[in-house]
This record gives structure tokens, sequence and C-alpha cells, in this order.
């Protein structure tokens, strides 16, 4: 019998409350300069409040060179030590216990962000970055090796009770372990024992330079999951060497971020607990605490691994974003008012990766903001009308509530969600419909009913005297006027996938966006044959994603999709399309057409005329995603309700 997750555990000599880990995530919450924030410290103290035992922070750069990310903290000189102190003293403060995370990055960066080529083990590219790296010699390992040692010396005087090194996903000490990226012939290559000692050499010098009673976590990789990485087997004998060595707790993870579909933040298509027969293997090799991470976000399911003694604690990552006092709900047997991450990761991995901005949470607009829950004074109370049940008019109806403020919020449909009922409908989508389903309950907690069936209009809006209409009626869907566009055999994606319209065996997708894919997708699940054409020479939806590399390669396996492809009319047997100047007839017993939405904007328009301040938010603005939704209802109330401007989107 294994342990609970509510049971105290002990990493050499640190004690902590609970089996429960909040795991480094970058945020970009840092100075340019790398120093900590006020913005940081709040971040990371609401989380600690919410009863994590330990939080490892986000990485810290132990060299100039390592940092991956334009904000990333310093850790590599002496300057660095007030502002951590404050972090420390504010984790440990709210009650978790602090752990910094060492880091560089070695080849997966950029030179833009270190102002020199990147170093590794190896001049091997990282396809994931574009970047060959400059070989390190040994005497530059052996001073990096140092830094690591210097690193962890400057938390412990910060006051931090831990340190980890961040030996996976593809950095500077993974590169070095692996034959994926490590091709040297001499000591710190050549075979495993090798390859192995760059890790090693830095366990030791650290439990050198900050002690052998400070504890020290090593996060590894188990397996890369990719053509050429290595699996489990290459990796045991590490952590057994590892813990020889001095490392007193181990952090199962997998993947680098060459790894198709990227399990190093596994998205809505991987499975639940991805790593935890991994960590099982690991925990059967050695004798220190394992802490697994990998799409875990219930607490009942990690209760399940402990009890099975598959690991000895659960990093919950993305979960603490979307939710912060997610633990303290489950404490109480609250389980229901936990708002569940959606894996979906465009606030947070994609937004620091591909946007180049900070992280936030799709569902979690405070994320990022949480110096906003400082009191403020109240402009208005309301009443305020809310026209829409969808993403954005949940979110602001949310917002203007637990402020205190009158609401009515009304809805054509009989149901909420939006279009979200519909994205929803897709296999591996199905968070989208269980986030609306908490929004619900959640308003129904604040003592808020939605009035469904209410087409807003004129009337609605001189109801009564509004301190302010907030447009969240979404978007229609478009359809082209193209010769055909009103034959029967033409159908409306989000009306097919809400089982609406059914479908022939044979149907051709138009448009390869999100709405195009993901539909796609539902009818290859339910067995029709898919073709998906795409106007647009490279596909609207990049295979760079987590999400976008599995619909592209669901469609690669059971379908077709052909790009720089103009659709020309739709006939009885199908369209006539045009590529690369030619025509030709694709058969098809439906045409579904997912090429974009028009925003209604007659509500806001018509409050505007009536005298009435309107905002508009999400789709109602231009049709994009659930993020922008969701924090635009968030910023649109915050107007109302404190004056704070409001620009129109995320």
């Amino acid at each position: 019998m294994g342990a609970s997750l509510w049971d105290g555990v002990s990493i050499g000599g640190l004690e902590l409350r609970n089996r429960a880990v909040m795991p480094a995530m970058g945020t970009g919450y840092g100075s340019p300069q790398g120093h900590v924030t006020e913005r940081l410290k709040a971040y990371h103290s609401l989380r600690a409040e919410g009863g994590v035992g330990l939080i490892i922070t986000e990485v810290c750069a132990v060299h100039p060179t390592g940092k991956a990310l334009a904000a990333e903290l310093g850790i590599y000189d002496d300057t660095f030590i007030p502002g951590l102190r404050e972090l420390a003293t504010a984790i440990k403060g709210a009650g978790a216990a602090a752990a910094v995370q060492l880091h560089h990055s070695g080849r997966e960066t950029l030179p833009s962000l270190i102002a020199e080529q990147p170093v590794g083990p190896s001049p091997v590219a990282s396809r994931a970055m574009g970047q060959v790296p400059r070989e390190l010699s040994v005497d530059e390992i052996r001073e990096l090796i140092l830094c690591y040692a210097a690193s962890a010396r400057r938390a412990r005087e910060a006051g931090f009770d831990a340190v980890e090194v961040h030996g996976a996903h593809g950095y500077l000490v993974h590169q070095f372990i692996s034959p994926y990226s490590n091709l040297r012939d001499d000591a710190y290559g050549g075979d495993d024992e090798g390859r192995f000692r760059f890790a090693r050499e830095v366990v030791r010098e650290i439990k050198k330079a900050a002690g052998d009673d400070f504890p020290l976590i090593f996060r590894f990789s188990s397996s890369e999951e990719l053509k050429g990485g290595y699996d489990l087997e290459y990796i045991l004998p590490l952590v057994e060497m590892l813990e020889e060595d001095g490392v007193d707790a181990l952090h199962v993870s997998c993947g680098i971020y060459d790894s198709p579909g990227n399990p190093t933040s596994p998205g809505m298509h991987h499975p639940y607990g991805i790593n935890v027969e991994r960590a099982a293997a690991v925990k059967d090799a050695v004798e220190v605490p394992v802490i697994v991470a990998g799409k875990i976000h219930d607490p009942d399911f990690a209760e399940e691994v402990l009890q099975a003694s598959k690991a000895d604690l659960v990093a919950f990552g993305r979960q603490h974003l979307a939710d912060p006092y997610f633990l303290a709900k489950a404490a109480r047997g609250r389980h229901e008012d936990i708002r569940f991450c959606l894996s979906c990761n465009q606030g947070c991995i994609e937004r620091l990766s591909f946007e180049m901005r900070s992280a936030t949470c799709v569902i979690n607009p405070l994320c990022g903001r949480e110096q906003d829950l400082e009191l403020r004074n109240t402009v208005s109370t309301g009443p305020f009308l809310v026209v829409g049940a969808g993403a954005a008019g949940l979110q602001t109806a949310i917002t203007l509530k637990e402020a205190g403020a009158e609401v009515r919020i009304v809805e054509r449909e009989e149901k909420a969600g939006g279009q979200l009922r519909a994205a929803a409908r897709p296999p591996g989508k199905e968070p989208l419909a269980e986030w609306v389903d908490w929004a619900e309950r959640r308003l129904r907690s604040l003592g808020q009913r939605i009035e469904f069936g209410i087409e807003a209009d004129e009337k609605t809006i001189a109801s009564e005297e509004w301190e302010g209409i907030v447009n969240a009626c979404g978007a229609k869907p478009l359809i082209p006027a193209l010769p055909g566009a009103d034959l029967e055999i033409n159908a409306e994606a989000r009306q097919v996938l809400l089982g609406l319209t059914h479908t022939g065996k044979k149907v051709l997708v138009v448009g390869a966006g999100p709405v195009g894919m993901e539909t796609a997708h539902y009818l290859i699940a339910n067995g029709r044959g898919v073709t998906v054409v795409e106007e647009q020479e490279y596909p609207p939806l990049t295979p760079l994603t987590s999400h976008g590399y599995f619909l592209h390669r669901v469609l690669r396996k059971s379908g077709t999709l052909l790009l720089a492809t103009k659709l020309l009319e739709v006939n009885g047997g199908g369209a006539l399309v045009q590529a690369r100047g030619e025509e030709r007839q694709l058969e098809a017993d439906t045409v579904v057409w997912a090429v974009g939405s028009i925003p209604e904007t007659g509500l806001a328009e018509a409050a505007r005329e009536a005298g009435i301040a309107a905002l508009s938010v999400g789709d109602a603005v231009e049709p994009r995603r659930i993020l922008e939704a969701v924090h635009e209802g968030y910023k649109a109330a915050r107007q109302f309700l404190y004056g704070v401007e409001y620009k129109g989107k995320a």
C-alpha cells in the first residue's frame, strides 16, 4: 500500500507538508536583466497559498549563454541573490518549500537571446530551434560544471530549501546524456559512461559547493520519444549512478523539443499521466523519492498513482496555472469546484515559444495578473447586461459577480458554451465542455442564473438602466458566395460537429485552420472519408504545436490535405478546384465549410446608439481562440468595475 497525496514526505532531510509538487514552468515574468520581479513573487505566493508542498521555480540560468527565454531568471552572479532571496521568502512565507531549477539551454536557444552562437557537446543542430551549436572544449565544460555548483551555493545563500538540475527536455545536461545530440569521442562522449559524465560531475560539484545536506533533485527525460532517441532502458543505469553521486530525488519527465507532438508539455491528445509507468520503473531501480510529471491535473488520479506506489510525489504543472487553489479545494472535498487544465498549451508553453510573450492560462485570466487581486475602488456595481453565454460571456459574468456586481446574462440558445459546444466534439477536446460546466457551476455558486432562449434586442437594451452592456454574441459562420454554394450538398462545420447536419460517406472540408482540421478529425473518427482543401500554400494550423501535430498526423494517416488549392464551384458530385493553375473535380457527398466567421456587432452598435456604454468581447470582436475570448471577458468586466482601460484584445 502506497502513500496518500496528503502525507508528508522528506527529500534529503527537507520535510514537505504533502506530496504535491509545482514543477518548474517558464513564465517570462522576470526582468529583461534576469532579476526577480513583483509580478513573479505574486504569482508564486498565490500558488504556495494554494497548498502545494514544494514549488520548483522556473529555469534559472547558471551562465549568460544558458538563457532560453528573454526574461529568464539568472543565478550566475551574486547580484541575483537579493531578488532570489525575496522570491524564496515569498514562497516559504505562504507555506510551501522552495527549490531553484538550475538550467543551461545549450543549443536550445537563439543567438539573439545570448548575443553569441549557442553551445553544446557537439555541433549537431536542434530541429526545434534550427541552431547548430559550437562544440564546447573540455576546459569550457569544466567551467560550466563549476557554474552549476556556484549557482547551487547562491540558491542556498538566498534561502532556498533545495535545487533541481534540469537534465531533461533537450537542454545542455540532457544534450550530453543523449547519443542523439552528443557525438563526442573524448571523456564526455564516446560511450554511455562518457555521455553520463557531465551530469554526474555537475551533481558531485553541487554537493561539494552547497553541502551534502542541501537537497538536490535531478529532472530527466525517461524517454526521448523520437526516432534515434534513447528509451527508458538506456537511462536507468544513469539514475542509479546519480543516486550514488548524491541525488536526493529524481523527477521523471519525457521528450525533447525535437520530439514530435512535444510530449514535454503533453497536449490534449496525449494520454493522461503520460510518464506514470516509466516513473514506476525508476522507482523500482532507486531508493530516493521519485517525482512524476506529465499531464496530471486531478488530485484523485494523483492519489491513485501514489497508492499504487508508482511514484512518491506528483508534479502538477499546468494545473497550477489553471487553478492555484485546486489542492485546497480537493483537501476540503470540493472537487467539483476545481477548474481543470485543458492541456491546450495555448496560454503557456506555446505563448512563450511561438508568440514570445509571457505565459498565462487560457481559462484563468488571473494567471500572471495576480497583482490584480489588490483591492481597487469600484467605479460601478451595475446593473450590467451580458449578452451571450459562450466563453467570453461566461467569463465576463463570473468576473462581474465575483466583484459583487448586479448582472443579467442572456443566451439565445438553450445551452451555454457558444462555439465551445462544437469545438468540444472532436476526440480529445472534451475538456472544453468540462470548462463550460465548471463556469456554469461557478455562476450558480455566486447566485447567478443564465436566461436561455432569449434573443437580445433593442427591447432588452431598453428594459433597464444598464451601467454597461457586454456584447458576447460571437460570430456567424461564413460561406462564400460561390457557384453552387446554395446546393444541399453544402454544410457548415459547426452544424456538422453538433450533429445538426449529417454528411455522406465522402466529405470535402474547405479550410485547414483549427475548425477545418478538427472537423476533419471528427469526421474521420466517425468513419468518413475526408479530404481537406486549403487555398493557402502553408497550413494555417501549424504542425509545430502539440495539437497541430496530432491533427496533421491524423490527416496524413487517414485522409488527404491539399494545400494551395482553391475551390471554384460546388456541384452535385462534389466541387471543382484549382491547384497550381490546373482545374480538377473532387468527388464528395458533402462539402463542409470552415473558412471563417463574421463578428456579430449589431447589439453593441444598438447599445451605443441608445447612449449606453458597450464593449464587444471574444468572437464578436474578431473570430479567434478561447484564450482571447476568456481574457477579453475578464478585461471588459474590469473596465466596467474599476475603470481599467480595455483595448479590445487579450
